[in-house]
């Protein structure tokens, strides 16, 4: 039977953070009994990694919502990472996923992810958003899946209370809210209704465009991140200069629970 961790990612103590269900598991398995897991555990995020014969990866991962398959997951990655590292898997960790083969690196410290960059491009508001949101965007912009919505300041993003049911009407899976931080660089929050989750507590996909448009606007390619959900969330970013399309993002991580699943 499988084993599987809930880990909390993005935090250095348990209860904080973005929590994520990990299972590493040796047979295949059906896409149905993936996302029936998945809604079984309820969380933003399962992971399921399983070991691959790839000249690129050693492991094929995927990520489920309660009820899509998605294409990116930061937090659920750096979960599974961590999760290997307590099995005694030595890194780095190659896995191929939707998004290509992403790398995962340790430094003692931290762990980093290297992830492909998501650059917004200017857009206009889609009709609603403010009402959804209860606040009005000074800049919006879009890149796939994502919409990107600068509000005035720190204040106006840890305040939001907004229409869930409104923003998950608008044509984007992602909706990604943020302003200048007064102790980081940049404070977000995440929001994707669309695709099961109502507030996202740590996003790390969601950095791969926080990052790049901070990046310009503060001239720096090193920046610090703070994501103010409920249960809050901490990142480091590097956009390396060796390896242009591509970010770097640092976080921890802790394990709250392990145990079998009787399926």
């Amino acid at each position: 039977m499988p084993e599987y961790r809930i880990v909390d990612a993005f935090t250095d103590r348990p209860l904080a953070g973005n929590p994520a269900a990990v299972l590493i598991l040796d047979e295949p398995y059906t896409d149905a009994w993936a996302q029936g897991v998945a809604d079984e555990f309820n969380l933003a995020e399962t992971a399921f990694a399983r070991r691959v014969e790839d000249p690129g990866a050693d492991y094929e991962l995927r990520w489920f919502t309660p009820t899509v398959e998605i294409d990116l997951c930061g937090h659920a990655t750096l979960a599974t990472s961590h999760a290997l590292a307590e099995l005694g898997v030595p890194g780095p960790y190659r896995f191929t996923t939707r998004s290509g083969i992403l790398t995962v690196t340790s430094d003692g410290e931290r762990m980093w992810m290297d992830f492909p960059v998501n650059r917004a491009e200017r857009a206009e508001a889609p009709d609603g958003l403010a009402e959804a949101l209860g606040a009005t965007a000074v800049w919006t912009g879009q890149v796939g899946e994502f919409l990107l919505v600068e509000l005035e300041d720190e204040a106006a993003v840890r305040g939001l209370t907004p229409d869930i049911a409104a923003l998950a009407a608008l044509p984007h899976n992602i909706v990604v809210v943020t302003a200048a931080g007064s102790e980081t660089d940049m404070v977000s929050r995440v929001f994707g209704p669309r695709i099961g989750i109502a507030e996202d507590p740590v996003t790390g996909a969601a950095h791969t465009v926080l990052t790049p448009f901070w990046a310009e606007r503060l001239g720096r390619t090193e920046l610090t991140a703070h994501q103010a959900s409920r249960r809050g969330g901490e990142l480091l970013l590097r956009l390396p200069e060796d390896a242009p399309g591509r970010v770097l993002i640092g976080g921890t991580a802790v394990s709250v629970a392990t145990g079998t699943l009787n399926l």
